[in-house]
């Protein structure tokens, strides 16, 4: 059944231009009533700046931010689906040791406020692990061609150690919830599909994997894509630990040059820009699960 057209009536030409006025009156009481002399021929210039000795174009702090938020989004919705999905699958687990260790690490996280949670994982948890990876140690003995894979994965790779360590406080954070996302998933297939995937003979495992898991991706598909997008605006939190992100970078940017209000709009500009597109992409992934179900 194709989908209904979409129409352009006059209830949506009235809520465009309600919507546009409000953008207009904010704009006249920010030019006229804020007394603020807007410049945003700089901000260009926090994107990208020129070398003075070799004339080559790097990227500038918002750029080398923007970067660090993606690098910690895409390894950070990695990690955090990975550990959601052991300990999602824990939470149903006929094992009581595992419903256990799945759910105090559930409700310990998620009943602390995100803040305090980071702070105390940084400073008690995540201090302690950096120091026995050595890993400035392994950074400062290891090749050019090693240097230049770990800077285009994880940014430079001085600032490894840091950004390894906000990445690990991200992704437990988000991984509570994850994990919740997997149970209700899972609880969400019918018993009967298991109940006859046993009958036929198969193990716990088969069932899991060939029965249970199949089906509750895609009633986790929506959820997820949520979580993600959420993960990249929870990712400016890890900035009060010193993690070089879009955040910390726009704080440094504000409070050196004096433009508060460009900075903090581009800021904003650039998180709606890369949550809007994770939405854009999560709506085509669902509508071809959609499809793919329906044939």
């Amino acid at each position: 059944m194709p989908p209904p057209r979409l129409r352009f009536g006059w209830l949506d030409a009235l809520i465009l231009a309600v919507g546009l006025g409000l953008i207009g009156y904010i704009f006249y009481r920010a030019q006229f009533h804020f007394h603020y002399n807007w410049n945003w021929q700089l901000i260009p210039g926090y994107f990208l700046r020129q070398e003075a000795d070799s004339g080559q174009w790097t990227l500038n702090l918002l750029g080398q931010g923007f970067l660090a938020t993606v690098r910690l989004t895409v390894w950070g919705g990695a990690l955090a689906a990975l550990i959601g999905g052991v300990m999602g699958v824990c939470r149903v687990a006929q094992s009581l040791f595992l419903r256990l260790i799945s759910r105090a690490y559930v409700e310990l996280i998620r009943n602390i406020p995100p803040l305090v949670f980071i702070f105390i994982f940084y400073f008690f948890i995540s201090g302690q692990i950096m120091p026995v990876l050595a890993i400035e140690d392994w950074i400062a003995s290891a090749s050019p061609e090693t240097l230049v894979v770990l800077d285009w994965l994880f940014g430079p790779p001085e600032l490894l150690p840091n950004f390894l360590s906000g990445l690990m406080c991200l992704a437990m954070f988000e991984g509570a919830y994850v994990a919740e996302i997997v149970r209700a998933g899972i609880e969400a297939v019918p018993k009967g599909q298991s109940e006859a995937a046993q009958a036929l003979g198969m193990h716990s495992g088969q069932v899991l994997s060939e029965v249970v898991l199949p089906q509750a991706v895609a009633k986790m598909v929506p959820p997820l894509a949520g979580q993600f997008i959420s993960l990249v605006k929870d990712s400016s939190l890890i900035s009060l630990i010193s993690i070089q992100e879009l955040t910390f970078t726009g704080t440094e940017l504000a409070v050196s040059s004096g433009r508060v209000f460009e900075v903090w709009l581009t800021v904003a500009l650039l998180y709606f820009l890369l949550c809007f597109g994770l939405s854009r992409l999560s709506r085509r992934l669902e509508q071809r699960l959609s499809q793919h179900r329906q044939r």
